[in-house]
């Protein structure tokens, strides 16, 4: 059995991408740095306006207007929060996973995480969320994933990560940390990854790793 669990959040506990107007995120984002191409990211289901908002997140890593980036896209992230919605099994799954180690780590920061989860009912006491931050490269990297195993006090290997996305499946590999998909889409995970039908089916399956 894992030693602790480690959440995405965005579409793995609540989704807010969908509420989120990324698309005038991405635009004020961009106006503040100028000279970041594209970067590689992994590929996923995600909308065009969410993967440039989050790619060119990635790409100003380390800048100094890096936090400037953030904070434009988090002002729309937080509007979202009232119109987000849980995913299915949340609640469940929150209850069954209540005596073990917890972390979320997420791409959105701290605050619209933890403001997300409280505004659905989900107690986060006592719970490490991991958002994006300055001093951290977010994901794909493993920075957040271990970050949230040393808060935790648990070795990379004893943790498993669920996530909806490549982004969660390569930072946890990246870590050292077994992971299980829960994706929105069929067929956009590899084979060869554990896959589950919904985050309460894949917090059993972690449960039995």
């Amino acid at each position: 059995m894992a030693d602790a669990l480690l959440f995405d959040l965005d579409r793995t506990l609540v989704d807010i991408q969908s509420f989120t107007d990324y698309g005038s995120a991405r635009r004020e984002a961009a106006e503040l740095v100028e000279g970041f191409g594209d970067v590689a990211v992994p590929a996923t289901d995600w909308s065009a306006d969410t993967v440039a908002a989050m790619s060119l997140l990635v790409a100003c890593s380390g800048d100094p207007r890096w936090a400037r980036v953030s904070a434009a896209i988090e002002r729309h992230e937080l509007a979202a929060v009232p119109s987000s919605a849980p995913m299915p099994g949340l609640h469940e799954a929150w209850a069954r996973t209540a005596d073990l180690p917890r972390a979320v780590v997420t791409l959105v920061p701290e605050e619209v995480a933890r403001a997300a989860l409280a505004w659905h009912g989900v107690d986060c006491a006592g719970v490490v969320v991991i958002g994006r931050r300055a001093d951290q490269r977010p994901k794909p990297a493993p920075d957040g994933v271990l970050t949230a195993c040393l808060a935790l006090g648990v070795a990379p290997g004893r943790a498993v990560m669920i996530g909806d996305s490549l982004w969660d499946l390569e930072a946890a590999g990246a870590a050292g940390t077994a992971f299980v998909g829960v994706p929105t889409r069929a067929g956009s995970m590899p084979s060869d990854v554990i896959v589950a039908l919904d985050l309460l089916a894949a917090v059993d399956l972690a449960l039995d790793m």
